[in-house]
């Protein structure tokens, strides 16, 4: 019986190390790096304007959808360039992902 508590009072110790350790390491996944930022502030603001262009009439729900679909591949490709990278994007992906992101605009009723 003595040998069990003592083998639950070391795996509970255990535990509770790793767990402290986990906690005070740095998050793994940095959704705030600057590029990254900025690329899904702009991915955000397109899907607000296909919904604001949706609800005014400007886009027919077949055009809203197929443009939300485009937007969403473009945060796929972000998100994938990003778990490649350590979390981060470097120039060149910002740039191709910017000039996706902008071709969408170009779609998207002024």
């Amino acid at each position: 019986m003595k040998i069990r508590n003592l083998l639950i009072a070391a795996v509970g110790l255990a535990i509770t190390a790793g767990a402290a350790g986990a906690a005070s390491a740095g998050t793994p996944w940095q959704n705030h790096h600057p590029r990254r930022v900025e690329v899904n502030h702009r991915l955000g603001h397109l899907n607000r304007s296909i919904r604001v262009d949706r609800r005014e009439g400007k886009l027919t729900a077949f055009q809203a959808h197929r443009l939300h679909d485009r937007v969403h591949m473009i945060r796929v490709r972000e998100r994938f360039d990003a778990r490649h990278n350590g979390t981060h994007l470097t120039r060149v992906e910002q740039a191709r992902l910017n000039h996706r992101e902008n071709v969408v605009r170009r779609h998207i009723p002024a």
